[in-house]
């Protein structure tokens, strides 16, 4: 008998993610699985519950969107589980590049399948993320989309971004890619898994989930003007082609930046703090190659 143990953000997408799992669950039920669904705790509780599913030798799935993913996605990995997607989040980015359908049917015919696959997963320092760590305009747009209670969620993330590059402030970017130092006055730095952020941009297009590689993405300074005319070229990555932006691979990236106010860190859309400055220790990111087990 197949087994799932569902944990629930409440919160994901304005509260849709506990509607979200009920005709899956059912399906799933009426097709002979065993299904137990919690509702997340927080995070210390989480880990407890991750704990004993894999212990049972339960699929983890998690509803909700790409932060639940990835708050989770850590500790699947440490204990050798598997782990399965509900998309019910803003973003669903990381489902997104999946290739993971949208219909609440569909969605438990994949569970039931239960083709596994190995993914890459980011370290930033001792946290573990599924799609993407980015620093500068971008972490900043998604606190602005982590505060937005009366926006329909179909705006949220393209206003928050026309609102974090209408009042940016340029940082130097020290960067260090597997030995090789650049640096650049630039607007944001990307370092991606998977190819989309933002809630559907597509922002690093040539990455690839299970190659052991880290795309680093770099814009650099330009008015506030260029890049909001820019904006509308990540949806289809197009952007990559612009003079300012520039395209890397790594395995190991050391960051930290100069700027007049502090620089935010974001990683699938929760804050991970400011970057540090030159002259104390670098922010360090890098890849674990084939560290999660997911059901695709």
């Amino acid at each position: 008998m197949k087994s799932f143990s569902f944990l629930v953000n409440p919160a994901s997408g304005g509260g849709a993610a506990p509607e979200a799992v009920v005709p899956i669950a059912r399906r799933l039920r009426d097709r002979g699985a065993r299904v137990e669904v919690t509702y997340s705790p927080g995070a210390h509780a989480a880990r407890a519950l991750v704990a004993a599913a894999v212990a049972r030798g339960d699929v983890v799935v998690s509803v909700g969107g790409d932060g639940m993913l990835s708050s989770i996605a850590g500790e699947v990995a440490h204990l050798g589980g598997t782990l399965a997607i509900v998309p019910a989040g803003r973003g669903n980015d990381f489902a997104r590049m999946l290739g993971l359908p949208v219909d609440p049917m569909a969605q438990a015919d994949v569970l039931l399948a239960g083709h596994e696959r190995t993914v890459d997963l980011i370290a930033y320092g001792e946290r573990l993320v599924a799609g993407s760590v980015y620093a500068g305009v971008d972490a900043r747009a998604a606190e602005i989309v982590d505060r937005a209670r009366f926006v329909p969620r179909f705006a949220q993330y393209p206003l928050a971004a026309l609102r974090s590059l209408a009042t940016y402030t340029p940082a130097r970017y020290h960067l260090t890619i597997d030995g090789v130092a650049h640096e650049f006055e630039g607007a944001t730095v990307v370092v991606a898994n998977s190819g989309y952020y933002g809630k559907g941009m597509r922002i690093a297009p040539a990455a690839v989930l299970d190659d052991g590689l880290l795309d680093i993405i770099v814009i650099e300074a330009a008015s506030k003007r260029e890049l909001i005319r820019a904006l509308p070229s990540v949806y289809d990555g197009g952007h990559v082609a612009l003079d300012e932006v520039h395209v890397f691979t790594g395995r190991e990236i050391t960051l930290s930046a100069t700027s007049r106010r502090p620089v935010p860190v974001g990683g699938d859309g929760e804050a991970l703090g400011v970057l540090p400055a030159p002259g104390e220790a670098p922010a360090t990111v890098s890849v674990r190659p084939g560290a999660l087990t997911v059901i695709a």
